[in-house]
């Protein structure tokens, strides 16, 4: 549900499947478990996570020479945005979404889309007509292939 987003913004960063949400809960919830972190860190963990989520699927232009500086130290939408493409190769990359270093630790960064952020297509091949959008249908994409 994710990527099948046609468009970037903000409500790209809270779509998510249900099943998805729950299995990411029960694994969170078992490290906590595990490790005894405190209430307030997992609380403050939870709140930077989904504000740097929110921030960075944002439709937002930020200054070129601002974004080159950001993102030495956080993900910047235009960053992000790279790994929502329909191009397979630029998906695969620029998987952070809060700390960039990874990716370059892990050579999956890459600046710009080979079309140009303007020109780039946001989404999931097959599943790009209108009626894929529908909830019905969005629930069950994990499952099937695009008719």
């Amino acid at each position: 549900m994710h990527h099948a987003d046609l468009d970037f913004d903000v409500t790209t960063a809270i779509r998510f499947h249900p099943v998805g949400i729950i299995f990411s809960l029960v694994i969170k919830m078992l490290v906590i478990l595990v490790i005894g972190a405190p209430i307030f860190a997992v609380l403050l963990f939870e709140v930077l996570l989904n504000a740097t989520s929110l921030f960075n699927h944002a439709n937002i232009r930020i200054l070129k020479n601002v974004d080159k500086l950001l993102r030495i130290f956080i993900v910047t939408p235009d960053m992000h945005r790279v790994h929502h493409s329909i191009i397979r190769k630029e998906t695969d990359s620029n998987f952070g979404f809060n700390l960039p270093w990874w990716d370059y630790i892990f050579k999956t960064y890459r600046a710009q889309p080979m079309s140009g952020h303007i020109d780039m297509t946001i989404g999931i091949d097959y599943f790009r007509k209108q009626r894929e959008l529908w909830l019905g249908r969005l629930l069950s994409q994990p499952f099937r292939k695009a008719d």
